[in-house]
């Protein structure tokens, strides 16, 4: 089951997108491409940079509440490459796994549970207000039975799969009640890297065309960021569309247009990420300095080579 997983999740995350472009043709890809322009790419990389350097700053608290270095600098670097690994590659978290070993390369086993734990810790608070809102949208609630029941089986079979790790469970654990010490700090990093996020998804929604009032629109968009921490998507994509045409539909603004944002949302959080894909550009070759020991071996060579 282990080793058939990540081809399922991956298999998922097609089919869902397969079903949405079959029962809604291509129109909402078209309209959502059409409706990106140049204000709306500076925008995305401006949110991007804001959201990027708050869960660098969140990751960065992570690893020093568990006694390892990381510099700010190196931490927005390396989370803008993860990002951008996680759009390109399949499943959405193999740019977190990069993340994770280049760190515990650097500062020790210890960085693969600060990279775990500041994920989750950055899905807790659009976990938690998302499951709060899906509550008052009675409408949107039952529209969303089946998509919540796939969703308990995906984490039934996580929490069956983390049964066979009881060791690198509890220190995870242990690590946990450390790095929750610093709750205060975190939660205001998640919180405003959540803003981010949903103004972005408010650029997509208008870009959509949608004039649908903000407070009408922020609960679905909450619901998508709900869904999203599924690990059955494509590179972000698959759930996220089909829990948007499901929820704008519910509320009476039309499943189209659900999956029009969708899509304008998708290729901005791309475009806001791109940034990362700089990082990979292979680094030019400092010429190594040499040491003074060698240094003073030269210097009787080239007195004897003057006489």
């Amino acid at each position: 089951m282990t080793r058939l997983w990540p081809w399922l999740r991956l298999l998922i995350g097609l089919g869902i997108l397969a079903a949405l472009l079959w029962w809604h043709s291509t129109d909402a890809l078209v309209a959502a491409l059409h409706a990106i322009d140049a204000r709306s790419i500076v925008l995305a990389l401006a949110v991007g940079l804001l959201t990027t350097v708050l869960n660098a700053a969140r990751w960065r608290l992570v690893a020093r509440r568990l006694g390892l270095d990381l510099p700010l600098t190196s931490a927005v670097t390396d989370y803008y490459k993860a990002q951008f690994l996680n759009a390109v590659l399949p499943a959405g978290i193999l740019g977190d796994v990069h993340r994770a070993v280049s760190h515990a390369h650097r500062s020790g086993a210890g960085a693969l549970r600060a990279v775990f734990l500041e994920r989750v810790i950055g899905q807790a608070v659009p976990i938690l207000l998302g499951v709060i809102v899906l509550f008052t949208q009675p409408a949107v609630l039952s529209a969303m039975t089946p998509a919540l029941i796939t969703l308990a089986i995906v984490l039934s079979a996580l929490l069956l799969l983390a049964r066979s790790r009881h060791r690198a469970l509890a220190a995870t654990f242990a690590d946990a009640r450390t790095v929750l010490n610093a709750w205060p700090a975190i939660t205001a990093l998640s919180v405003t890297a959540l803003a981010g996020h949903l103004a972005l998804f408010v650029i997509a929604a208008r870009l959509a065309g949608s004039t649908a009032p903000l407070l009408d629109l922020l609960p679905l968009l909450l619901l998508a960021l709900l869904v999203m921490v599924l690990p059955v998507n494509v590179g972000g994509w698959g759930p996220r569309e089909a829990v948007l045409a499901l929820a704008f539909g519910a509320a009476g603004l039309g499943s189209a247009q659900g999956l029009t944002v969708s899509v304008v949302y998708g290729v901005l959080t791309f475009v806001a990420c791109l940034p990362g894909a700089a990082t990979l550009l292979p680094k030019r070759r400092q010429p190594v300095p040499e040491r003074r020991d060698e240094a003073r071996q030269h210097v009787p060579a080239l007195a004897g080579a003057g006489q």
